[in-house]
């Protein structure tokens, strides 16, 4: 079991704790699919918000917040019966919009392993406004029930009434919808076949700028990032930001990062490229690799 889960496991009640612990393992990285999740409930004898409820320190461990030193853990379940945790991640010294949030962690973690609806969003603070909106979102994102420590479960207009989204600015079809644009580049290079496959799959339809990033360790392991814009604009999750998560998420460390490479698109009205190098060379001594595409079905 990693380190970092000691003190959330001996919080949660024993007969959960036994169960859980074997899939702790050294590359856990929070994902708990639904067979894990139901063996879990009959092992522990608690219903599904409860059992979530107790294992909001485990989610909140995977968090690095080198500034606050503030936990935030956050699990959402897909449609798939799948759970997803995430948690906050600071990167030091640098400006806070760099900032990931615990709801975006958990949420992008969900998307990356293909969710394309999610119906809960558990979180052990009262989600801030910078995530209502980002939740807001998502496919039915008003609809998606919060889950709070000793409050009663609310969907999201409760806490965002009135609330400014993707309909407003004609877009149909919200963050995790099902979409892919393919994008013209000839590579025998892995990453970079990873990182173009991941551009297709970023969602940017307010500037068009479809993005992804992929971070390569020293051992081949592989850890991407997409874009993901919300109608907001300041909301919007840098792909950058989303791969570091993603890394810190499985138990790696900044110095394992040997390679990072940022594919964007080339009919994007912006380009993240300041952005990416900006979160990457505070953690990490690597060159960013930029590369520019053509999208072939626009």
């Amino acid at each position: 079991m990693q380190n970092r889960f000691i003190d959330g496991i001996n919080q949660l009640p024993k007969p959960l704790a036994t169960a859980l612990v074997p899939l702790l393992s050294d590359d856990f990285g929070g994902h708990i699919n639904a067979i894990q999740l139901s063996n879990l409930m009959t092992t522990s004898q608690l219903n599904e918000q409860d059992l979530l409820m107790a294992l909001l320190p485990i989610a909140a461990a995977l968090a690095s917040p080198s500034l606050s030193q503030f936990y935030v853990g956050a699990i959402v379940k897909g449609s798939s019966g799948d759970i997803y945790m995430g948690a906050n991640l600071e990167l030091p010294g640098e400006a806070l919009f760099h900032t990931v949030h615990a709801e975006q962690s958990a949420i992008s973690h969900a998307w990356l392993c293909g969710e394309t609806h999610i119906m809960d969003i558990v979180v052990n603070f009262s989600p801030c406004g910078h995530c209502r909106q980002f939740i807001n979102e998502l496919v039915d994102g008003s609809k998606i029930n919060i889950h709070l420590p000793g409050q009663a479960t609310a969907p999201l207009s409760h806490y965002l009434p009135y609330a400014f989204g993707p309909a407003d600015l004609n877009v149909t079809r919200p963050l995790l919808s099902k979409s892919h644009i393919e994008f013209a580049l000839e590579s025998n290079d892995p990453v970079i076949i990873e990182a173009l496959d991941q551009v297709g799959l970023s969602y940017a339809p307010y500037t068009h700028c479809h993005a992804a990033v992929v971070l390569e360790t020293h051992d081949g392991a592989t850890f991407c990032g997409r874009y993901a814009e919300n109608a907001a604009f300041n909301p919007s999750m840098q792909p950058m930001q989303m791969a570091l998560s993603n890394l810190i998420r499985h138990n790696r460390d900044y110095s394992e990062i040997k390679r990072a490479v940022l594919v964007e698109s080339s009919k994007g009205m912006i380009s993240l490229v300041g952005a990416a190098m900006d979160a990457l060379h505070t953690v990490a001594a690597v060159e960013l690799e930029h590369i520019v595409v053509e999208p072939t079905d626009i």
